[in-house]
């Protein structure tokens, strides 16, 4: 029987159940996300050591790579992985074949979760072959898992976004999954119960306020003075009870309730976007993580633990579009950039910095300032944010604020950072020079980076951008490649 928003008696009697279920405590988990799609990436060992020294007890990675596996193995933190290469587990066969050669490894690194490719039902991106591909894969990775002996162990599932849910929707009991991909998704939490995978979602809190038109600081816990009031008392001051109870309404409506759900991504940026600060970031995640591991839950499942993934570890200065590069809690150096508790105590306290990690010289690369060949001097700065990071140079981030020469300066520096401070990186067509004298402002941090790492099986995702000059300061835009995820986002923001 499928339950109708409009039969009151219904919803009453399960939302008693729901706080009934949750009376029974557990611990919520508090998990941290790193991906290595950066320059100057740490190598998994020192990763591992920074989440031990810092309480975390999982993490998520964006590969599913054996070395990964390993510098895990023993270290206690249950592992997420993520498969993006459908094809490699397109048959049952491949699965088999797939968990039989991971199988110590999986086992070793207390592996809990393989999340498969990306956003499946996301619109524009996706069609229906894709989509059947990608529960072909579900069923045939746990089936695997299953017959191996290890699907009591490790769980397959996707990640979504609010995407699957209606537009419109002004609380979350209005919520409901998209009637085109409903099906689908009564076949996907079907096998999710059946096998205890969990219903995984991911939350961009400032994206949300807007595609929700609600006040930007009902992005915080405990900061804002808007009031959601839905049935049965229901009330909501901010958007991380309000997506996730959104997203139970939704399952509840397909007879789901009792499928377990989790934050696989949360967090805020730090440069390159509006309000995309180090302070911004510590103040969001001061109100988020003690109220996670609080067992407060939500309005709709009080006292229910909510496992929530920290988005992310590391800056990704890599990733194809730049308001994605800037979500690390640490630089690349290993340094943290703000206070953040990790266990959730709610302690004013730095995470523990990365160790052994060696910085390189004090020198920067910067435009000599010569304007003569105007064009030269764009197509250089071109080449150098094409194959490096300019985002904090986009309106709203830490650089955004420099004149038309510091921002060549930057962009080139950028780039001979990038390619570890080669001198023959610094050579622009006889544009720049090499300096000792540090060009940072007080805002805007001209970056040295730390010397080589491990880089071994790198593949280059990024994308050119596109800028245009208006008084002399560049303004950067994407080009019409755009990753699933933030085209996802993006469309939530057209709802209302």
């Amino acid at each position: 029987m499928d339950v109708s928003v409009g039969s009151k008696t219904i919803l009453a009697l399960i939302y008693l159940a729901l706080i009934l279920v949750a009376e029974k405590r557990v611990d919520a988990t508090i998990g941290v996300n790193w991906g290595r799609e950066s320059a100057q990436r740490l190598i998994p060992s020192a990763v591992v050591d920074l989440l031990l020294q810092n309480g975390v007890k999982e993490a998520r990675v964006y590969t599913s790579r054996d070395d990964l596996l390993q510098a895990f193995a023993g270290s206690g933190i249950g592992l997420t992985l993520t498969v993006n290469e459908l094809f490699v587990l397109d048959s049952y066969d491949k699965c088999k074949a797939w968990v039989r050669n991971k199988m110590l490894n999986l086992r070793m690194a207390t592996v809990r979760r393989i999340y498969i490719g990306s956003y499946p039902f996301s619109t524009g991106l996706r069609n229906k072959d894709t989509l059947k591909t990608s529960m072909d894969v579900l069923l045939y990775l746990q089936t695997a898992l299953n017959d191996a002996g290890l699907g009591d162990q490790v769980k397959a599932s996707f990640t979504h976004t609010s995407e699957l849910l209606k537009p419109n929707m002004t609380k979350p009991s209005e919520a409901e999954f998209r009637d085109e991909i409903k099906e689908e998704v009564k076949t996907m939490l079907r096998f999710f119960e059946q096998n205890g995978s969990p219903f995984v979602f991911d939350i961009v809190p400032s994206f949300l306020t807007q595609a929700y038109n609600m006040d930007p600081l009902f992005a915080f816990v405990g900061e804002s003075t808007q009031v959601v009031k839905d049935i049965n008392g229901a009330v909501y001051t901010n958007i991380f009870e309000f997506a996730y109870d959104s997203f139970v309404w939704a399952l509840i409506k397909l007879n789901a309730s009792n499928v377990k759900v989790m934050v696989g991504q949360i967090g805020w940026p730090t440069d390159g976007y509006t309000n995309g600060n180090a302070s911004t970031a510590e103040r969001f995640y001061k109100g988020l993580l003690p109220y996670v591991a609080s067992h407060k839950g939500t309005p709709l499942r009080p006292g229910a633990p909510i496992d929530t993934f920290v988005h992310a570890l590391t800056d990704e200065n890599r990733l194809p579009h730049q308001f994605m590069r800037h979500w690390g809690i640490y630089r690349s150096n290993g340094k943290p950039k703000f206070k953040i508790d990790l266990t959730g105590q709610g302690r004013n306290i730095y995470p523990t910095s990365a160790k052994g990690i060696m910085r390189m010289p004090e020198r920067w690369c910067v435009f000599n300032g010569n304007q003569t060949d105007y064009m030269k001097v764009m197509e250089q700065l071109d080449f150098a944010c094409t194959k490096s990071d300019c985002s904090s140079l986009r309106t709203g981030g830490s650089c955004s604020h420099l004149s038309f020469e510091k921002n060549v300066s930057y962009a080139f520096n950028t780039f001979f950072q990038f390619q570890f401070q080669n001198e023959k990186a610094c050579d622009f067509d006889g544009l720049s020079y090499i300096t000792v004298d540090n060009p940072s402002t007080d805002e805007c941090i001209f970056p040295v980076e730390v010397v080589a790492g491990r880089q071994e099986n790198y593949v280059q995702t990024g994308r050119q951008l596109n800028y245009k000059v208006s008084k002399g300061v560049l303004h950067y835009t994407p080009n019409c490649v755009v990753p699933l995820f933030l085209l996802s986002i993006l469309g939530a923001l057209f709802w209302n």
